[in-house]
């Protein structure tokens, strides 16, 4: 019997979806597998040499579970593991560098500007000149966190305050704002797995409508959109996935505005959750959900 250690839970915010993310995939390995559970603390390295699992399944969110860190660890511990390798993981969960990157692609992305809080004052000169370089109303958020963590839709009136809720960050990402419908995208290796639609009823997709069941967002499967748009889309998502260099499953949030699909961001550990969209693609694209683990597993691997 093949086993498997699922590493769930770490120090991020984004701790308690990684948690059910373990939970749930736990539920559905353990019935074929052997399974532990194992946070990534100073005890991996030991429960890694004690159980000898076959591959490493990575239930992680958010920062030093998917922007490389832990990845690197895996690699030199030289066990296979699923999801994206360290530079890929690195520059996804990095929304200033893989901005750039897709500019350069040619990827439609939202205008942005790269905030320091060392070197900037938050004052009168900087809201016109976000108002002139971005036009408000804009996105403020963390550069590397996941899950929708401390972003806010700000306005002329209340971008200086927001701004200051996020000092604790050293970086962070101002970025316009842009309206229309939310469509998120699922690429599975090299396959364009399918798209899915949301209507938040909140203000926009924020932690709560991703992970509450009472935030009664609406999932919308099959998304209706031309088949050129759909194809636009997919073929977008994907480009993103190569050039990222990512592996396993990636997740690829956009708007879409004015007949333009803007790419917003590219996950590369999307949540395994009840509420999760990438499952919901898959199942209906005919993949249940532990054939969709099951493949993960197969791509794992090293030198990723």
């Amino acid at each position: 019997m093949k086993k498997i250690l699922i590493l769930g839970g770490g120090i991020s915010k984004e701790r308690e979806i990684s948690l059910e993310t373990t939970k749930q995939v736990n539920n559905v390995l353990k019935k074929k597998y052997k399974t532990l559970i194992s946070e990534p603390n100073q005890n991996l390295e030991k429960n890694i040499k004690k159980f000898k699992p076959d591959v490493i399944f990575n239930a992680l969110h958010g920062r030093y579970g998917e922007d490389g860190y832990i990845q690197s660890v895996l690699e030199s511990l030289k066990i296979k593991y699923t999801h994206s390798g360290v530079l890929s993981s690195f520059m996804a969960m990095d929304k200033i560098l893989s901005k750039s990157i897709f500019i350069k692609n040619k990827i439609l992305t939202p205008k942005f500007y790269k905030f320091n809080f060392k070197k900037n004052k938050i004052n009168q000169e900087l809201k016109k000149k976000i108002n002139k370089m971005l036009n408000f109303p804009v996105v403020i958020k963390p550069i590397n966190e996941g899950s929708s963590v401390d972003v806010f839709i700000c306005n002329k009136k209340n971008f200086l305050l927001n701004l200051k809720k996020l000092n604790n960050y050293e970086n962070i990402l101002i970025e316009k704002y842009i309206p229309g419908r939310e469509i998120q995208v699922a690429i599975m290796g090299k396959k364009k797995l399918g798209a899915i639609e949301l209507k938040p009823k909140r203000k926009f997709y924020d932690y709560k409508a991703k992970y509450n069941a009472n935030a009664n967002t609406k999932h919308i499967i099959p998304v209706n959109l031309k088949k050129k748009q759909m194809n636009k889309v997919l073929n977008t998502a994907l480009k993103a996935h190569k050039i990222l260099g990512c592996r396993g499953i990636s997740r690829s949030d956009f708007k879409f505005y004015n007949n333009k699909f803007y790419l917003l961001e590219l996950n590369t550990q999307p949540g395994m959750t009840k509420l999760s969209l990438v499952p919901e693609i898959a199942a209906y694209n005919g993949i249940n959900f532990f054939r969709l683990l099951e493949w993960i597993l197969k791509d794992a691997s090293i030198n990723r």
